[in-house]
């Protein structure tokens, strides 16, 4: 038999204002949060909306005070543990800041960006904090015109007048390698999670990541101090994949002359490095030294702990939500491009250069 019951009806303002003994402005004003209303007027009317259940419009409200309480963040995946911290660290500040969160992944393309946006735009939120994927920033210079201000989290815009909070890449890179160049490694590979271009190992048109570019410029800073000529077979882009990173490294493990030392620029970059030298039985740091960007939690699991370059990634999240709550209660101080250190984390993952470099086979499939 179907059921013909009627879902309830929403409690209303004027059912509150009736319950209450008010006029509905002054039940609105209350509930809204807005206006003024005596001490025992407004234990009147919340007392009654307790009793029959009500529950605030947040779309109505916004439209009377013109803010949702809400901010948008955009990052590149999740599922990725630096993005998650970051992300921790964003809401913590906000929560604090009396603001919900509402989270988008990119997946690093950049229309998928703009679509989320565009969504955010639509939905009303207070302020944005965007990882961006997108070489542009028309999108983003939309949203400021449309009153929601935007911070960049982890990464620059080049040309774009916005608050940006990043660590100092570059130089992070350069100290790295030169931990490599001072043990003695003369053949130093890079392995990035740079959006590429399969076929040809290069990076796709508008597809460099502000932070590849910057660590990849380290890394070149750092050969170059030491001497040592830069090898366009030692730089690789993998993609944002981890198996196409551990393809990469078997191919450059099983080479004639394959590299002594390892870089890579992200977590998952280093998964699949890892994953690669735990197929081929290299010994680290024996046969090859390791060192990864950002200190996961699972890098001193492995054995031998990694050694890492760590990044400030919740303060970085925090950092962001915080300048941006700032905005949107009026701050007008210029944008500019907050930096924040990393650290070297020195494990087992990394020695000196090998005297003789022992041949490795690739693994049967």
């Amino acid at each position: 038999m179907p059921n013909t019951a009627r879902p309830p009806r929403r409690v209303t303002i004027p059912d509150v204002a009736r319950h209450a003994g008010v006029g509905q402005a002054t039940a609105a004003r209350v509930l809204g949060g807005y206006g003024s209303a005596s001490p025992a007027t407004r234990v009147r009317v919340l007392a009654a909306a307790a009793e029959l259940g009500y529950s605030t419009n947040a779309v109505a409200r916004s439209m009377i005070s013109g803010r949702t309480h809400t901010l948008g963040v955009i990052v590149a995946d999740v599922e990725n543990a630096y993005f998650a911290r970051a992300v921790r660290g964003v809401t913590d500040i906000a929560a604090k800041a009396g603001f919900q969160v509402v989270l988008a992944n990119s997946d690093e393309d950049g229309e998928t960006e703009k679509a989320a946006v565009q969504l955010f735009i639509e939905r009303r939120v207070d302020g944005l904090v965007v990882a961006p994927a997108a070489a542009d920033h028309a999108h983003l210079d939309k949203a400021i015109a449309s009153g929601i201000p935007v911070v960049l989290l982890d990464r620059a815009l080049t040309g774009a007048a916005l608050d940006t909070v990043v660590v100092d890449n570059r130089g992070a890179a350069k100290s790295a390698v030169t931990r490599f160049t001072d043990a003695g490694h003369t053949r130093i590979a890079v392995i990035t999670s740079a959006t590429a271009d399969e076929s040809s190992g290069k990076l796709a048109p508008g597809a460099d990541i502000w932070t590849t570019t910057e660590r990849l410029t380290g890394y070149r800073q750092a050969l170059r101090a030491a001497g040592i000529p830069r090898k366009a077979e030692l730089i690789r882009h993998t993609g944002y994949d981890r198996a196409w990173a551990r393809s990469v490294v078997l191919e450059l493990m099983t080479a004639s002359d394959r590299p002594t030392a390892l870089f890579t620029t992200d977590n998952v970059a280093t998964l699949g490095t890892l994953d690669a030298l735990l197929d081929l039985d290299a010994r680290i740091p024996d046969d090859v030294s390791v060192i990864g960007f950002d200190d996961a939690e699972w890098a001193t699991l492995v054995r031998p702990r990694l050694s890492v370059v760590s990044q400030p990634v919740q303060e970085l999240g925090g950092l962001a939500a915080d300048i941006l709550t700032r905005r949107i209660n009026g701050s007008t101080a210029r944008p500019r491009r907050h930096t924040l250190r990393t650290s070297y984390v020195p494990r087992e993952s990394t020695g000196p250069a090998p005297e003789r470099v022992r041949s490795l086979e690739t693994p049967e499939s």
